[in-house]
């Protein structure tokens, strides 16, 4: 039922389109139409349109007609006007559009795409000519991002400067075999830049992750194998891996791991008795190791007892050197360990199991070890494999320093932590008020403007160029303030996530806004429900957007699917037609009494409730058998990725609004029994009706 999808446009988005007007000297922008005008009649939306129907003619009469009436956004119909026509663009015609649009996100954008366009064409010149004129790409780079970096790479490369490390960073990120990353992965193996090693480590990964294109490529860079034999491990690697070769070649013994790691996709089972049989073609302990981590990593993922022990096979083959596994194989090694200990066994597995989580996290790279998931279970790890009295203080004190260090109430791990250290987190001081400068300095920022009138035109993805591109730079204060600029307007995810990038200054009614609260606190009186938890699933749900829905058909601020609200509906005699389930009163009403259904038949458990709201109780009581007492661990080895970081940012975002609204118990409690009452699955109430 959660998904999270971009905001629609609502009616209070046309004032910034207004205000961008005046800003111009217009008397009154085109996009600013009354709200009764269709969306779909403004020029900027037929534009679009247009570019996506690749309507040359009417995009060229868009782009005469959107610029003599001087609309603001009329630089957007240029760029797709142009954009169409990249290829046979002249350079006069591309240095006039971006003298035209200077500073701009279109700017910006079109110097990527051409970047892109004529990397595939060897266009040194252009390359030369463009790559120092785009910015700096963010942390969370796009595919076209990456392939602009890497062709700056490549003229770094050629320029004598060492770019390896950071080539292999870009090349092994990306999902599909792009041409800039992969020129330059060629370009650096020939100059023995890049190891026959990598390239295999970078085909396994490829192939853990399904992408066969991506193998093909790789291997392709070292030009000792068969098309067909590469195809033949990945496609049917059952087949080949029935050959029967005695003294295997370098190659042969590691496409034989990579078929291993294919089949593994497919039967973590069937995989792990190909290692053990006999026949199978010998390969080196480093090669074994690994396919026995991914075939572990893949029978964690389908719930497998045996998981645990694979796990451990793969560290009997490495025989204590470091097993090569990537970030998911280690995140699933943590919770296959987790999962382990539920069992009522011998104290020497469950030693075992927290030292397994050990070993997972220190073999993590920096950037996964220091997510705040992974501090708070080597934490806990060194906590209980801690020797009683003086000989394990030194494991006690730092464990408590990693609880200290993410020990905060705006995650759900550092609301854990803080229960560990046994103190109430505190809400962050109140940042000093937003001056009258600094806000109009946002609401008179042309880029915002901009970002929030296509919003209200419904394009999204334009929309979110053009406020990401005027927050670049930014400090605290300008963030804050461009993030009140789109909780005015009620374009709420706009308005959080802004927020959310501000390092000093923490202002949590933005990160955590409360509309609609005659609604909620309404709706929390009669289903008897905490109006926090209610806020909590409609922030995750539908960033606070009446008018979300799902591909799968949920809809409205909590995310309603129809025969879920009409059999609420029915079931509390609650007046409803279909038509209503946008209706913000009727889907919180309905959606309350929903939630508190789940909390109901799953012992008062919010985990559990969250859980269930999320994927159903249906398929929650299928993992019943990982019921555990340690709501913090349940929670982690939740077997579905989109439902486990639900359930923790439910319950952080609990937390949060338990404490914004003054309620007590703000900790997400980390074991069941405590601040939410909540038990185990083995202990949940009679099943709900509906799934």
């Amino acid at each position: 039922m959660s998904r999270a999808y971009p905001l629609p446009a609502r009616p209070g988005l046309r004032a910034p389109v207004l205000l961008l007007a005046g800003m111009l000297g217009l008397a009154q922008a085109p996009a600013a139409a009354p709200a009764s005008t269709s969306v779909a009649s403004d020029p900027i939306a037929k534009a679009r349109a247009a570019y996506e129907r690749r309507d040359h003619a009417s995009l060229a009469a868009l782009r005469k007609s959107t610029a003599a009436q001087a609309n603001p956004l009329a630089m957007w119909v240029d760029y797709w006007d142009l954009s169409l026509r990249l290829r046979q663009a002249s350079q006069a015609e591309l240095d006039a559009f971006y003298a035209r649009w200077p500073d701009t996100a279109v700017e910006d954008r079109l110097r990527r795409e051409r970047i892109v366009e004529r990397g595939k064409h060897g266009d040194t010149a252009a390359l030369a000519r463009e790559l120092p004129r785009v910015r700096a790409a963010g942390p969370s780079m796009s595919p076209i991002d990456r392939e602009v970096e890497c062709h700056a790479l490549a003229r770094r490369h050629a320029a004598g400067d060492e770019v390896a490390g950071a080539a292999l960073d870009l090349w092994f990120a990306q999902r599909e075999a792009d041409h800039g990353c992969a020129q330059l992965a060629a370009t650096l193996y020939r100059a023995a830049r890049i190891t026959r090693d990598q390239v295999w480590e970078r085909a396994r990964l490829a192939a853990e992750q399904g992408r066969r294109y991506v193998v093909q490529h790789a291997l392709a860079l070292l030009g000792t194998l068969r098309a067909d034999q590469v195809t033949q491990a990945f496609l049917h690697p059952s087949h080949f891996l029935a050959r029967r070769i005695a003294n295997p070649s370098r190659d042969e013994a590691e496409l034989t791991a990579l078929a291993v790691i294919r089949l593994a996709s497919r039967s973590a089972s069937g995989a792990a008795a190909a290692l053990d049989d006999a026949r199978t073609t010998p390969m080196p302990a480093h090669l074994a190791a690994a396919a026995w981590a991914v075939v572990a990593k893949e029978g964690a993922i389908g719930q497998r007892p045996q998981a645990f022990e694979w796990y451990q096979r793969a560290a009997g083959v490495a025989a204590g050197k470091s097993v090569p596994a990537t970030a998911d194989t280690l995140a699933w090694q943590v919770r296959t360990a987790l999962r382990a200990q539920r069992s009522v066994g011998p104290s020497q597995r469950t030693r075992q199991s927290w030292q397994m989580i050990v070993d997972a996290v220190d073999a993590m790279g920096s950037d996964q070890r220091a997510d705040p998931a992974w501090s708070y279970w080597k934490a806990r790890a060194l906590q209980a494999l801690a020797e009683p009295g003086a000989p394990g203080d030194v494991q006690r004190l730092a464990a408590r320093q990693r609880f200290q260090s993410i020990a905060t109430r705006l995650h759900y791990y550092g609301g854990l932590a803080a229960q560990e250290l046994g103190v109430e987190p505190q809400l962050p001081k109140t940042p000093p008020p937003l001056t009258d400068a600094e806000r109009a300095q946002a609401r008179n920022h042309p880029g915002l403007n901009r970002g929030l009138a296509m919003l209200a035109l419904n394009l999204r993805e334009e929309g979110r160029a053009e406020w990401n591109h005027a927050l670049a730079g930014m400090n605290d204060r300008a963030l804050r303030a461009a993030a009140q600029l789109a909780c005015d307007a009620q374009v709420w995810n706009l308005c959080m996530s802004t927020s959310e990038l501000t390092r000093d200054e923490i202002d949590m009614a933005q990160r955590f806004p409360t509309p609609f609260r005659e609604e909620v606190d309404a709706a929390a009186r009669e289903a008897d429900i905490d109006a926090a938890r209610i806020y909590a699933v409609i922030r995750q749900e539908s960033h606070f957007s009446v008018g979300a829905r799902s591909i799968a058909g949920a809809t409205g601020l909590m995310q309603l699917m129809p025969q879920t609200a009409r059999w609420v509906a029915g079931r509390h005699r609650i007046s409803f037609k279909r038509e209503r389930i946008r209706d913000p009163a009727t889907n919180v009403r309905l959606g309350a009494r929903y939630l508190k259904a789940m909390l109901d038949n799953f012992g008062g458990s919010h985990a559990h409730a969250a859980a269930a709201y999320n994927a159903g109780p249906t398929r929650l009581r299928r993992w019943s058998p990982i019921g555990t007492e340690d709501t913090g661990a349940w929670t982690e080895i939740i077997p579905i990725n989109e439902t486990r970081d639900y359930v923790k940012n439910v319950l952080a975002n609990a937390a949060s609004y338990r404490a914004l609204l003054g309620k007590p118990g703000a900790t997400p409690n980390a074991r069941v029994g405590q601040a939410d009452g909540s038990r185990t699955l083995s202990q949940q109430a009679a099943r709900t009706e509906a799934d």
